[in-house]
């Protein structure tokens, strides 16, 4: 077939595969987004898939490498999930989080939304899941040192980010509605 002076072919094979490629994509982005508002019933499934590599972990007695990578990577995500959108430590324009009541009210808004780290934690618990099938990644190490580094890491991280909440006077969740405060009249 010609078109513009250049010569492509289509093979018939190669298209029933980007169709059912396509297909899959679409079915697969379906389920995730009538998950969305589930947000419990997410968060079981994330506690089964988690049981299941803790389960594969300790029956298989390796893989700590993989596990210790796979701890940093939770600590990146959660740090996301407590931040602000925009650091009020970073702002040059004057604006910051309201500090007394009269000040305008401006909802936490977080760098990565509830949604996103489900997802990104269930996604790297799977892909682990499946690095534990590959005895390349089995490298021989003393679990306690890395256990004892990603608890110094935790710890120390923690702090900072406790720290940096304290000062800049947010709090990353919220539990119900907001009530406005009774007047006393």
């Amino acid at each position: 077939m010609m078109t513009d002076g250049t010569t492509t072919t289509t093979d018939p094979k190669q298209q029933s595969i980007s169709d059912y490629t396509f297909k899959l994509t679409q079915r697969y982005q379906h389920f995730l987004d009538k998950s969305t508002p589930h947000i419990l019933h997410r968060w079981i499934s994330f506690g089964a898939i988690f049981l299941i590599y803790a389960l594969r972990v300790y029956f298989v007695q390796g893989f700590y490498i993989v596990t210790y990578g796979l701890g940093i990577y939770i600590l990146q995500l959660f740090l996301a999930f407590l931040s602000p959108q925009v650091d009020p430590e970073l702002q040059d324009d004057g604006l910051s989080l309201p500090t007394r009541g009269s000040e305008e009210f401006r909802p936490f808004v977080r760098r990565l939304p509830e949604f996103k780290f489900w997802y990104s934690l269930t996604r790297a618990f799977c892909i682990a899941f499946m690095l534990t099938f590959f005895s390349m990644f089995d490298v021989p190490v003393f679990w306690p040192i890395l256990l004892f580094y990603w608890l110094v890491l935790f710890v120390s991280t923690m702090k900072r980010q406790i720290m940096h909440m304290v000062k800049y006077r947010y709090v990353p969740f919220t539990f119900g509605k907001r009530v406005a405060a009774k007047s006393s009249f």
